[in-house]
């Protein structure tokens, strides 16, 4: 496969998502091994001032389905933030991975140099395609989705960077 904008974003996507699917797995794990309520871990903060363990798996899905989404120039999927277990979380990692993998590649391709514009509280920004992909939509889930596992890990679930980059089977 050549490289392209939709093998710089879905495929990467993907994979991530899946491995946060398996993190979660190991903390259940975790929690029934130690015979606590898997529960606790949506508390989970690494300062006060930061948002919760379900709003990091939120956002890490959201920035992957946005991204996609306004790359292909398709609506994303509306999602109500309401998750409130590993469980609930898995399906929402799991409809993100879904919808993602519906957007065809053709869609995506050729996107570098299209308007993305992108909302945000304080106004909207507009980046070209590639510029928000490399620059913007990658580094977001990238941060979503470290700071997922780093909570795990900090309440003391057995990963390690294997877990985070995933097999490289395929």
């Amino acid at each position: 496969m050549s490289f392209t904008m939709y093998s710089a974003s879905v495929p990467v996507f993907t994979r991530t998502l899946g491995n946060m699917v398996l993190w979660l797995d190991k903390a259940e794990a975790h929690a029934q091994a130690k015979k606590f309520d898997a529960a606790v871990y949506l508390s989970a903060r690494l300062a006060p001032d930061m948002l919760p363990f379900p709003k990091q798996i939120q956002i890490a899905c959201d920035a992957a389905k946005f991204c996609v989404a306004r790359l292909a120039g398709v609506d994303a999927p509306k999602q109500e933030d309401t998750e409130a277990s590993l469980a609930d979380l898995k399906v929402r990692i799991q409809k993100t991975i879904d919808f993602i993998a519906s957007v065809p590649a053709a869609k995506i391709e050729g996107s570098e140099a299209r308007d993305i514009v992108v909302p945000r509280r304080d106004g909207s920004l507009t980046l070209k395609g590639e510029v928000y992909l490399k620059n913007y939509a990658m580094a977001n889930f990238f941060f979503h989705a470290t700071t997922t596992y780093a909570l795990l890990r900090h309440n003391g679930v057995d990963l390690g960077k294997g877990d985070f980059l995933g097999s490289f089977s395929a």
